[in-house]
């Protein structure tokens, strides 16, 4: 994560899932730059019930119907005991809005996961809930959107910062 944002920290914020290696990362980088930061638990990830703690190729060993039905319909057909996906979109826009809202005209970092970064792009390019895991988030992917009077736009993604100077 470090090499992806480089050298540079524009931002005037930091937000952080409170998941230890979002937070770690996030409170390390505002230590160094000295950057407010503050822990948003609406940031977490996407519950994934019995899923929970399962990399994906342990799912494709071991449940590979069950996987390719989720990737088919991630809406209707979820893990047993996952998070249902318009709720995780509904806390993650809420949150999103309010950082939004609370940190007007601010460059923010916010510092959270694959699932949280979808919902955040989905919402901007007004994607239906179906299309999220069609939008593939690197590992340490910076995502950049520009947040005006029209709304969301969605200036990069899967970019590094280190690469943008």
């Amino acid at each position: 994560m470090w090499s992806a944002i480089g050298d540079q920290a524009p931002w005037s914020h930091i937000i952080t899932s409170p998941m230890l290696r979002c937070q770690a990362f996030a409170e390390a980088v505002a230590e160094k730059y000295a950057i407010p930061c503050s822990v948003e638990p609406d940031f977490r990830e996407v519950g994934f019930g019995r899923w929970e703690g399962q990399t994906p190729d342990q799912l494709k060993k071991n449940r590979l119907q069950e996987y390719q039905d989720f990737y088919r319909d991630p809406v209707n057909l979820r893990p047993q005991g996952a998070e249902d996906l318009n709720d995780f979109i509904q806390r993650v826009t809420t949150a999103y809005n309010k950082a939004v809202e609370t940190f007007q005209s601010s460059h923010l970092l916010i510092v959270a996961h694959a699932g949280v970064n979808r919902a955040i792009i989905a919402r901007a390019l007004h994607c239906q809930p179906i299309g999220l895991y069609r939008i593939k988030v690197n590992n340490a992917g910076i995502s950049r959107l520009q947040h005006d009077e029209h709304g969301d736009h969605l200036l990069y993604h899967n970019c590094r910062l280190a690469d943008m100077a």
